[in-house]
């Protein structure tokens, strides 16, 4: 966003170049190349440096006339910009003219003067009252050679490149040019005893090799990939070099199945959706329901979920056909038109629809579909892309009627927030009504984690009404009904109330209230890589917490949580059951831990929001070349087709069921989220000491070293002791510190708590729906039950799985991790 334009002559060749400085990224300079000092050319300029003498000393406010035989130019002289100030000489752009008849000065003393037959290309200087003065002043004397400092050839003093720059050898890529959806390949680049390569990959990912001559890529589902390598000997580079590689769905490997292949065009679509985790639960549940279906009813022992039964009393019949194509092409292409009919439904007002309807149309197009055929529904007849259109509009018009207000656009019918919105970008929460629910958020502008902007100041609460969605397992047992405000609210495995602040802050439930929330802001302290805490984060230090050991009330999370250090009371694994070996140490900083986590968590390294997460997590398990396909860990290895729309239907509906279920919860209980707590708390004061200042039953408790009162003379008390007695918080000091992401870290200090806040983008926050109960915590038990009981094994397959977060590449909200971070896991739990 830009904040000013500053034009003026920097070079002093006569044409003006402009800065511009800009309020989130770095400044610009934008160089004017119409008039360079070795070249002739038939433009003119000129230009006058202002001084008074009566009136003010740089001659604000003064009026300049040019005239020339072909006209008059006229200037004020301001020295104001729209946000900035600017001193520059006066610049009169002439033309082809050559002369100046006559200058005329009108100073703001009411001195009129005025100077004729001067030359143009000519900078003077005016005195008010004194005359006037030809400067020689002459343009800068570029210096011409190589100024790219990457070459072999850079020289530090050159300020035109020449086009002399030169660079290592370079050589080709090694490796196939044609691949598949999904596929593993191998590319090599021969490089010097002493070089070093960076390989890039677009529409795929490097699995293994980065740095180094060799790298394993996985391409994705699109139409062509590209892979690119760089190469420095540690005193210059070799300039980039490129193989484009062409991508087919009937060159994919055999473990790889159709449905696989849509469940990636799916998270893909997500990726370019807005991150709505409920909707998204939904999108993949109703997905593999499509799949699933369409595989069953060609299957002889499996029986379709929704087509010809009825569901939460919607009904569908399935009419006896005879196939005109074998089972397996049949299951195929059933399965391929049923989903490109609901994805392209689901999606089309996403703010990628033309980006994901094309990748949906190249994968009908490379599998040789028509998808001008998918409007018929006769499947009467045996064709196979009918029965997957039917299948597509039953599962759309299931969907219509479900409860979550599809046809609205997924809206709230009628909760309300008690609060009004917290400014984050003001001091405190002086508006919050009560402490106990929700507040929505107003903010300039909101991105949210898939990095779609969205309309409006303030934050709608996502799915509060989510209780009224059908689910697939729950039922009548496990559901609970409340009114407010006449409205009814459905809560699913109701966890009753959290705790609440009271107006007194004394009873155990203000207590726990305030031990909780302040466990975030003490946390938020342990996002420091330089505070000289190491960890060891492998799965022989972290994990393996037995459910019986889970906190059962609030009053026993001080003795399963460290407030002070961080952590729970999970005892890692001693031993890899894979490998019979023990687990490695690896330690890191705390610092980058706590960091990485919290953003890999946060919707998934590439933000298909949480459900979503955890179906690339399944991928991950089920492309593990050790993995067997035996359902619930037993029996004949299944064929990829039948055991991905079987564990996509399993995973799909639990995402679904712990969407409805967290999400039930968070709309009936609408409780506060941490910004809004911790602000609130501190603006009322400590609660640690009646005797002490700014006391408040319902403030923050103080602890020493982290939540103190500002004293006089502290730095946090302003120009005027202003600030003393305020709360200040020891935590991450948050994103007034970041300038630019890619190279600051905001670290760690003390900050007032009025302005705190969590660690995330300033232009995201926090999540807009209620902070109780955590939807990623039941996303993820939810899955990793799924997991466990679908493979039959707690374990990863090798008896671990991990992700590696590279150096100063995987943080998006400040630079980081200092170093590389592999996150690994035990178990799925």
């Amino acid at each position: 966003i830009s904040v000013e334009a500053v034009d003026f002559d920097y070079d002093n060749d006569g044409d003006l170049d402009i800065y511009v400085t800009n309020s989130d990224q770095a400044s610009i300079f934008h160089e004017n190349k119409l008039l360079n000092f070795d070249e002739p050319s038939a433009l003119n300029w000129f230009k006058v440096i202002p001084e008074g003498t009566v009136s003010n000393r740089d001659g604000i406010g003064t009026d300049f006339t040019v005239i020339t035989n072909t006209g008059t130019y006229k200037r004020f002289y301001t020295g104001v910009g729209f946000l900035g100030q600017s001193l520059q000489p006066i610049h009169f752009g002439l033309a082809g003219n050559e002369q100046i008849q006559e200058l005329q000065i009108k100073w703001p003393s009411g001195i009129e003067e005025s100077y004729t037959s001067l030359n143009a290309n000519t900078i003077v200087k005016v005195t008010e009252g004194q005359g006037l003065q030809v400067l020689d002043i002459g343009p800068s004397i570029k210096i011409y050679g190589c100024t790219d400092p990457q070459s072999c050839s850079y020289n530090p003093e050159a300020t035109v490149d020449d086009g002399s720059c030169s660079y290592l050898p370079s050589a080709v890529i090694s490796g196939p040019s044609n691949s598949g959806f999904l596929k593993t390949e191998s590319y090599s680049y021969p490089i010097g005893n002493e070089s070093q390569v960076n390989w890039s990959v677009q529409n795929g990912e490097i699995l293994s090799g980065q740095g180094s001559d060799t790298v394993i890529v996985k391409w994705g589902v699109e139409e062509t990939g590209r892979i690119t390598v760089r190469e420095n000997d540690l005193n210059c580079y070799g300039l980039e070099v490129e193989l484009e590689v062409s991508l087919n769905i009937n060159d994919i490997e055999p473990d790889k199945s159709i449905v696989r292949i849509w469940n990636e065009a799916l998270l893909e679509a997500i990726r370019g959706d807005f991150a709505r985790p409920t909707v998204h639960a939904r999108n993949l549940f109703h997905t593999s329901v499509a799949m699933y279906d369409a595989w069953a009813i060609y299957d002889d022992q499996a029986r379709p979920y929704l087509i010809g039964n009825e569901v939460h009393g919607f009904n569908s019949e399935l009419l006896d056909f005879i196939p005109i194509e074998d089972k397996e092409a049949s299951q195929k292409k059933a399965i391929s038109y049923a989903v490109y009919r609901l994805l392209s439904h689901r999606f089309l007002n996403s703010p990628k629809a033309e980006q994901i309807q094309q990748r949906l149309d190249l994968i009908m197009d490379q599998l040789g579909y028509e998808t001008e055929f998918a409007t018929s529904t006769l499947y009467q007849f045996g064709n196979a892309a009918a029965l997957g259109n039917y299948i597509a509009e039953t599962v759309i018009n299931f969907g219509l009627q479900d409860g979550s207000r599809e046809q609205f656009d997924y809206n709230n019918a009628y909760y309300e927030p008690v609060n009004p919105a917290l400014v984050p970008d003001s001091p405190g929460n002086p508006n919050l009504i009560d402490p106990n629910r929700w507040q929505p958020l107003s903010l300039d502008s909101f991105i949210d984690q898939s990095g779609n902007p969205i309309d409006g100041t303030t934050i709608d609460f996502l799915s509060p009404e989510w209780g009224d969605v059908y689910p697939f397992a729950m039922n009548e047992s496990d559901e609970v009904q409340f009114s407010r405000d006449g409205n009814l609210y459905s809560v699913y495995n109701d966890p009753m109330e959290p705790p609440y602040l009271e107006a007194s802050g004394l009873e155990s439930s203000s207590q726990y209230y305030k031990w909780g929330f302040s466990l975030v802001s003490v946390w938020a302290s342990h996002l420091d890589p330089t505070d000289g805490v190491i960890w060891d984060i492998s799965p022989r230090s972290v994990g393996n917490i037995d459910v019986e050991d889970f906190p059962s009330t609030v009053s026993v999370y001080p003795e399963f949580y460290d407030l002070f250090d961080g952590g729970d009371i999970g005892t890692g694994h001693a031993m890899n059951p894979f490998t019979g070996q023990p687990y490695e140490d690896q330690m890191v900083p705390r610092g980058d831990y706590t960091r990485v986590l919290a953003e890999f968590w946060a919707d998934g390294p590439d933000s298909e929001t949480p459900p979503g997460h955890w179906f690339t997590i399944l991928n991950y398990v089920n492309d593990n070349p050790v993995f067997e396909r035996r359902f619930e860990g037993e029996g004949e290895e299944l064929d990829p087709m039948e055991w991905d729309v079987k564990a996509y239907f399993i995973m799909g509906g639990a995402m679904h069921d712990a969407a409805i279920s967290a999400w039930s919860i968070k709309g009936w209980y609408d409780y506060i989220r941490p910004i809004s707590a911790i602000r609130y708390m501190a603006g009322k004061g400590q609660s640690s000491n009646e005797a002490s200042p700014n006391y408040h039953p319902e403030g923050i408790p103080l602890i020493e070293g982290l939540v103190e009162l500002v004293e006089a003379g502290d730095p946090l008390a302003g120009f005027f002791n202003e600030n003393t007695d305020k709360i200040k918080l020891y935590t991450w000091r948050g994103p007034d510190y970041i300038i630019d992401p890619a190279t600051d870290n905001a670290g760690v200090g003390w900050i007032l708590a009025d302005n705190w806040w969590p660690y995330q983008r300033p232009t995201f926050v926090t999540p807009p729906f209620a902070g109780y109960v955590s939807g990623h915590s039941t996303y993820s038990r939810a899955a990793a039950e799924v997991l466990t009981l679908l493979t039959g094994d707690p374990y990863f397959p090798g008896g671990m799985g991990e992700f590696i977060a590279r150096k100063n590449e995987f943080l998006v909200f400040e630079e980081g991790p200092s170093v590389d971070v592999n996150l690994q896991w035990a178990t799925y739990r």
